[in-house]
């Protein structure tokens, strides 16, 4: 009997296995306690200082090309525009895919290129392309194609919508006001004001009047841009002190241009205001801004990649709270919409909150049914295990975003589950008489 015992416990020996990690970290007790302060502390750092933003930052090589030539129909683009400028972009080897839309007066094509072409040498190839179509483009276009990169983390993370019963130049003032103190901000890239046109400059001839005195448009042209114009005197030297000097003619009112001399002959003058009405207003509406069917001006926030967009909003949010109370009158409307943050903050939220739900659900459960001691141990696995996450997240430079924050919840249940049954086969096989010690 006792021969088939030790029999048994030699075979029992026999199979124990040995993972030399947990040996190491079971015969240094005290190097594994400060490691474990060490990663959550620093894991909780780390956190705090990452970046929270709603997507990931996508580089994707893509190049919009906008040509405007006013005055043509969707045919007459795409014969004219789009399919010589498609000719020589599809050229370069490294595109992909090209789309292309002709509507009235505008054409609209998008290069997509291979997801390892570099977008600046993406960016360099399709201007040289267009450049080289220009000579078949009409003679008549009045301006160059517009071709940028389509980078997708220029979209606003909020719009700042102002209304109510203010002049269109009272609530550029406000929107401008906004501009100026948003864009302090590191962590903002610019602001921009939608739903107010540019002013220019109107001069409203009457053509009885310019026969009568003998004056063409020519005459008007070259009269207004001789006298518009602010030039360097050179220098004169005063007290020993060398001073530059600059003669300043630039037009400060519109009221200015009536007095310009249009036209002198055999003693006769002719001044702009005998010819003419001079009007400063907004050009034709071109720029357009609604919320909720009423028009407003709408002031767009373009958060800078790689900043906290939970920070952003908290400056934004107190600019808007120091405005109202202290700037604003009291009758403007300020509306918040596609606020990106409110879903991060929510979602960042759930994850603390399943972080900290899961720990106690955890440790619970195991209390009753294996013990204080394995219950600690897979309550502290948890959240360590997250701050090691934190630490690798941060190394690699990636920000906390939709696409983490679902994958850490999703990686917190299996953790939670792979938890439960290692201590629950460390205690099994424990009570079977087999020990690390």
């Amino acid at each position: 009997m006792q021969e088939a015992q030790q029999g048994n416990s030699e075979k029992k020996e026999e199979v124990v296995k040995e993972f030399g990690l947990t040996t190491l970290s079971i015969n240094n007790k005290t190097t594994v306690m400060v490691l474990t302060l060490i990663i959550i502390f620093a894991g909780i750092g780390t956190y705090l200082g990452l970046p929270k933003e709603s997507f990931p930052e996508i580089s994707q090589p893509i190049v919009y090309i906008g040509t405007a030539h006013p005055g043509n129909s969707p045919i007459d683009m795409e014969n004219l525009i789009t399919r010589p400028l498609e000719k020589e972009i599809n050229t370069i080897a490294e595109v992909d895919i090209i789309k292309s839309t002709s509507v009235q007066d505008y054409s609209t094509i998008i290069a997509e290129f291979t997801p390892d072409t570099d977008i600046e040498d993406a960016l360099t190839k399709v201007k040289d392309a267009v450049d080289r179509a220009k000579q078949e483009l009409p003679s008549d276009l009045q301006n160059d194609p517009n071709v940028f990169e389509m980078n997708f983390s220029e979209f606003p993370v909020m719009n700042i919508n102002l209304s109510g019963d203010f002049s269109i130049e009272e609530l550029n003032e406000y929107a401008e006001y906004l501009e100026d103190e948003i864009e302090k901000f590191p962590e903002i890239s610019k602001v921009e004001i939608r739903g107010i046109d540019e002013k220019e400059l109107k001069i409203n001839v009457d053509p009885y009047q310019m026969e009568a005195r003998r004056v063409n448009f020519s005459d008007i042209e070259n009269a207004i841009r001789a006298e518009n114009v602010s030039m360097s005197g050179g220098n004169v030297l005063e007290n020993d002190i060398r001073r530059s000097i600059r003669v300043v003619g630039e037009f400060e009112r519109p009221e200015n241009l009536l007095d310009v001399v249009v036209k002198s002959e055999n003693g006769a003058i002719v001044y702009l205001r005998d010819v003419a009405t001079v009007d400063f207003d907004y050009k034709d509406k071109e720029n357009y801004a609604r919320l909720r069917r009423e028009p407003v001006v709408m002031v767009d926030i373009i958060k800078r990649s790689g900043e906290n967009l939970l920070i952003a909003t908290d400056k934004i949010n107190a600019v808007l709270k120091n405005a109202k109370e202290n700037i604003f009158p009291a009758g403007l409307k300020i509306n918040i919409t596609n606020d990106q943050s409110k879903q991060t903050r929510d979602m960042v939220s759930s994850l603390e909150n399943n972080i900290i739900s899961g720990v106690i659900l955890v440790v619970l459960v195991l209390l009753f049914f294996l013990g204080t001691r394995n219950a600690l141990f897979v309550g502290i696995a948890i959240p360590l295990s997250m701050f090691m996450a934190f630490l690798i997240l941060g190394s690699f430079g990636i920000t906390i975003n939709m696409m983490v924050l679902f994958s850490l919840i999703m990686a917190l249940g299996m953790l939670v589950d792979n938890g439960i049954v290692v201590v629950e086969n460390v205690y099994r096989l424990m009570e079977e008489g087999f020990s690390a010690f």
